[in-house]
């Protein structure tokens, strides 16, 4: 099986659409329990008064294809499923540093991203792909999704440029 096939027969399987920040996705889980308003400061709570306690998808990166900075306004839990380990830039404005973790290797098959904290994602082995799954509590809601202007990561963190660079658009 060439790898073009088994790209489309795991996009296939698991009925993956495009995300708006790169890749493909399908949520698979959505928490029946609910956050009610007087608990959520700082969300967008003009279309429901709450959030699902947490939700959960399945996050695919194929060969060069990459995850633009972006930030939530929750936590968002990484865990690695299959494929080429998976390498995360995280950009924290509050501690105006830059980190990195990869996922799939020496025993790193988790991690947490904070919420408001500008990260991306990009497949190591160019040749292959990386299927994750990401659980983010309270649950994801795309008015709480921000993705990264070049220009204003620019300005928040100059030393980065490099990077920025490489994972806006």
């Amino acid at each position: 099986m060439s790898n073009k096939s088994l790209y489309n027969e795991i996009i296939q399987r698991l009925n993956l659409i495009p995300h708006p920040e790169g890749g493909y996705y399908r949520e698979v889980y959505r928490s029946e329990h609910k956050i009610y308003q007087d608990s959520l400061e700082n969300y967008s709570l003009d279309k429901k008064p709450y959030r699902n306690a947490f939700t959960l998808i399945y996050y695919f990166l194929i060969e060069k294809q990459f995850s633009v900075f972006h930030k939530l306004k929750s936590e968002e839990i990484w865990h690695f499923y299959l494929g080429s380990p998976i390498q995360l830039h995280v950009l924290d404005e509050a501690k105006k540093n830059y980190t990195t973790v990869i996922l799939g290797n020496d025993f790193v098959y988790q991690f947490v991203i904070q919420k408001n904290v500008w990260f991306a994602a990009e497949v190591v082995d160019k040749n292959s792909f990386s299927l994750v799954g990401c659980t983010v509590s309270p649950g994801f809601e795309f008015e709480d999704f921000e993705i990264g202007k070049k220009d204003e990561l620019l300005k928040i963190f100059p030393e980065y440029k490099k990077i920025i660079e490489k994972f806006t658009k």
